[in-house]
């Protein structure tokens, strides 16, 4: 067998992607060199951005798989270094361009991710495991999948997701890490333990505008913002900063629940954003012998779709009925969601068949230029 030729090790390496940023290596200038000894054996140099990469075994991995793949090659060896403050300042560019200020890109015209805001009007209605469940089923179906815990007060996801990973920074611009096939961010991330969050509106606008724009998201099909309970400070953000958000509204059968859901949905009539649905949680218990049990009531949810559709005059869906399961409960405290753990349960089942409805939908095309031109001719 012939030796292989740096050409082809270059080309195996283009097939590596880098985990946090997604794009090829030698995309991101990552392959520092290549070369290949008489016998096969292989020896490539990978640049890492900092030191402490969270990811450097996995890459290291990644790039010795993929290189022994080529016919011909022999043993391999991976070497890592560092880039230079040279060589972040290009990767910064090369992903995000050479802007002084960041920009948040689903807030341009002609970006295509969905953007779903989960709103409740109160909490313990089990908004953020909605949320989690969501996305993990939706990067399950092979969507890029991004979740913001926009809950600086009351942050879980990051244990809902199963993960304690910091962030990774290089330069200015900050790398979520991913779990479960989902990019995430939350403030839980930055903070010592269980040290509590005290922040006024300013601040909590700020810290949202840093998780959209100094975040590098990449090419999401979906970002789902997890909101605190109620119609304050961060739901007016988000609809500033974002105003191609949907809000999908979060409530229990509980006709008390119901009435303060509304309200958060109602926002949207002062923001002018679309209501994507509503999901009702906690809808019943099953027995052991079959039957349901119904500890908060039942309608809730239908009640706050038909009102959402009387108040902003378009069909607001009620888009699942999700039962009050332990599996569910279990799944969001071990960190791997029900849809993921046990799915075929019944809430498991519930929350795929929500997702289900959501993938379906098409990216968006607001703002978009479909090139028709509008000039009249005589």
């Amino acid at each position: 067998m012939s030796t292989p030729t740096e050409a082809d090790v270059r080309s195996a390496l283009s097939k590596v992607a880098d985990p946090e940023i997604g794009k090829p290596i030698t995309d991101l200038g990552m392959v520092k060199s290549v070369a290949i000894a008489d016998d096969g054996a292989v020896d490539v140099g990978i640049f890492l951005t900092i030191s402490s990469c969270p990811m450097q075994t996995e890459i290291s991995q990644r790039v010795s798989t993929a290189v022994s793949d080529v016919p011909g090659v022999g043993a391999v060896r991976v070497e890592l270094d560092v880039m230079d403050d040279e060589q972040r300042t290009e990767l910064r560019k090369k992903l995000r361009g050479d802007r002084a200020e960041p920009e948040i890109p689903f807030a341009k015209p002609g970006n295509m991710t969905r953007v779903y805001a989960i709103a409740s009007g109160k909490g313990g209605v089990g908004k953020s495991s909605v949320t989690v469940n969501i996305a993990t089923a939706l990067a399950e179906r092979g969507l890029s999948v991004g979740v913001l815990d926009a809950d600086i007060y009351g942050h879980s996801v990051p244990r809902m997701l199963g993960s304690d990973a910091k962030p990774t920074q290089v330069e200015s611009m900050i790398m979520p890490p991913q779990n479960h096939g989902v990019r995430f961010i939350s403030i839980g991330q930055f903070t010592d333990g269980n040290t509590p969050v005290t922040w006024r509106g300013p601040m909590l606008h700020r810290a949202l505008q840093q998780f959209l724009a100094d975040v590098y998201w990449g090419d999401l099909d979906v970002l789902l913002l997890d909101l605190p309970p109620g119609t304050g400070d961060v739901a007016i953000s988000i609809a500033q900063l974002i105003p191609g958000a949907e809000i999908l509204v979060v409530t229990t059968p509980q006709q008390a629940a119901a009435e303060v859901a509304e309200r958060a949905g109602a926002i949207a009539l002062q923001t002018r954003q679309k209501i994507l649905g509503v999901v009702e949680n906690m809808s019943w218990m099953e027995l052991p012998d079959g039957s349901r049990m119904e500890p908060f009531g039942s309608g809730g949810g239908q009640l706050v779709a038909e009102r959402l559709t009387k108040a902003v005059g378009a069909p607001v869906e009620l888009l699942g009925q999700v039962p009050l399961e332990q599996e569910l409960r279990e799944g969001g405290d071990a960190g791997t969601p029900v849809v993921l753990s046990r799915p075929d349960s019944a809430s498991g089942s519930a929350l795929r068949a929500i997702a289900d409805k959501l993938a379906v939908r098409r990216r968006g095309l607001a703002g978009m230029s479909l090139g028709i031109d509008t000039t009249r001719h005589d």
